[in-house]
């Protein structure tokens, strides 16, 4: 590509590359198909005794698969080729969706079955979505990511103000299978794109074992404290903030006492407040930090939620929602893009999948939770309640806001680490290895080698070491010894050459510039292996 080419590329922001502008219409389609069958399936329920259990049990019935699903297919996402990875998830959900349109055609659609292919439907959902996320760095340049991410949740906005008015109106005219048959239409248009996307990233290595590359994937996400942080603050927004989508139909039946087409009102209104957040997304986020936006938009979010539970009216609840949904986006938008700046390559599907369990498992749980509350509290006590604890958990950001250089550190690969030397050939699988690196370091240098270390330790940790100790020679009080021990030669080698990132080795840098005398490693492999080799 020429440089003129690419300046004009990210002048355009992301929809102008072909190939981003394509797959992000596709999923737009795909999503408000799936907003489209999700208002046919809670109207199909809403009626009925219990109501409330019922409809929320649609909602966590869609999302309750991330929590099981997630990370293996975080793994799969990072071990596979994920163009064909979505092709064959897109696939089995189109069979799914055609399914279920037939059956509710022909009238055997039980609550038991609607319930059941919601559930078969969220798996798929819960199964693409590592890779959908992982992907979004392959079709842009880093500098457009966070317009990126924006862009996927003004997609999953417009489909949530599109397809509920679609389905709404659609209602008053025909049933419920029209719904679930233009949903498995729309998956038919994302594997068209996904067959016309030629994907050019290729791997330079030997893809992980599975078992191997999640277990790596968890190491990464514990001994990341910016990754955990971004994940607790999702969870303290999403759970408490789920009762609002899990009870707006029984909202709008019972306590508005309006028809399909009020409840598509009010959705069109949250999803027209979400569209209105993400076009102006840029300019909040040169005028406030990361921080300051989670606390803006969730206050923001559960005033409306407070405000929806409390008016009678229609028009009054229609505007706040819009406000509402304009809460939602600003924290989704900013949560995703500040997980998606975070992490490096070869792990991003697998981390991401962990964002995916806790915001949409998150979702699913607190819709079943705040269902099963609606029964002794009412459906307007709940929302209340939920809104309380929505405020009380954004009110805690200055106590536990996303930790310094959130999203800005350096993510690319540095292959500085010298190559190991070996007299023998070891086998990939040959483990474990322990590495010992030793260090002298004067005494006046010696507490911040240590706090220096402490750092580097996570690094450790997070690029495949499974344990991490520092030792302090005690003839000589000097010489120190970093030993860690990796599961593999393999795990190690990919430590040397796919997962020491720039910010890695600013740690590693450090540390090795605080000792007076060149670093010394070896190398220790099981003596079996050793001797089998000499």
């Amino acid at each position: 590509m020429s440089a003129n080419r690419q300046r004009t590329r990210v002048s355009e922001g992301p929809l102008g590359d072909p190939t981003y502008r394509m797959l992000w219409a596709a999923q737009l389609g795909s999503a408000v198909g799936g907003w489209m069958q999700s208002v046919g399936a809670q109207w199909m329920l809403v009626h009925r005794p219990g109501a409330a259990t019922w409809v929320s049990l649609v909602q966590a019935a869609s999302l309750l698969p991330v929590m099981f699903v997630s990370l293996p297919a975080g793994v799969l996402a990072d071990v596979m080729d994920r163009r064909r990875l979505l092709i064959g998830v897109q696939s089995a959900m189109t069979v799914l969706a055609a399914l279920l349109t037939v059956l509710t055609a022909t009238g055997r659609t039980t609550p038991a079955v609607l319930i059941a292919f919601t559930f078969l439907l969220g798996c798929g959902q819960a199964v693409g979505n590592p890779a959908w996320q992982a992907i979004q760095p392959e079709l842009v340049p880093r500098e457009q990511i966070p317009a990126a991410a924006a862009l996927g949740s003004l997609s999953v906005n417009v489909a949530r103000a599109v397809g509920p008015a679609l389905a709404g109106l659609l209602l008053t005219v025909t049933s419920t299978w029209v719904l679930f048959g233009i949903n498995a239409v729309s998956f038919t248009a994302v594997i068209l794109a996904l067959l016309r996307w030629r994907r050019t990233e290729e791997r330079n290595t030997a893809p992980e074992a599975v078992l191997a590359a999640l277990h790596a994937g968890g190491r990464y996400v514990r001994h990341a404290p910016g990754v955990r942080r971004i994940l607790w603050r999702a969870a303290l927004f999403v759970v408490p903030a789920s009762a609002l989508w899990a009870l707006l139909p029984v909202i709008a039946s019972e306590h508005l006492h309006q028809g399909s087409g009020g409840y598509g009102l009010l959705l069109a209104a949250l999803g027209a407040g979400a569209v209105g957040g993400a076009l102006g997304m840029g300019r909040l986020r040169k005028a406030l930090t990361a921080n300051q936006l989670l606390l803006f938009s969730g206050l923001l979010y559960g005033a409306g939620a407070l405000i929806t539970a409390l008016s009678a009216s229609l028009p009054v609840v229609a505007a706040v929602s819009v406000v509402t949904g304009a809460g939602w986006l600003v924290t989704l938008s900013t949560l995703n893009t500040s997980m998606q700046l975070t992490l490096p390559a070869w792990v991003r599907a697998r981390a991401l999948a962990a964002y995916l369990i806790v915001f949409l498992g998150g979702q699913g749980l607190g819709s079943l939770l705040w269902g099963l509350v609606a029964r002794p509290l009412g459906t307007q006590g709940t929302l209340v309640l939920a809104a309380s604890l929505l405020v009380v958990g954004t009110a805690s950001l200055p106590l536990f806001p996303l930790l310094p250089g959130t999203g800005t550190l350096d993510r690319t690969v540095s292959a500085h680490w010298p190559e190991p030397a070996l007299v023998f050939d070891a086998v990939g699988d040959t483990g474990p290895v322990l590495v010992e690196i030793a260090y002298e370091v004067t005494p006046e240098d010696l507490p911040e080698f240590l706090e220096a270390a402490q750092r580097l330790s996570r690094s450790r940790l997070r690029t495949g070491a499974t344990r991490w100790r520092l030792y302090q020679d005690a003839s000589d009080p000097a010489k120190l010894y970093e030993v860690f021990e990796v599961p593999t030669w393999d795990e190690h080698l990919r430590q040397h050459h796919e997962r020491t990132t720039g910010f890695d080795q600013q740690l590693l840098d450090r540390v090795r510039a605080l000792s007076r005398t060149e670093p010394r490693s070896r190398h220790l492999l099981p003596a079996r292996s050793a001797a089998a080799r000499g």
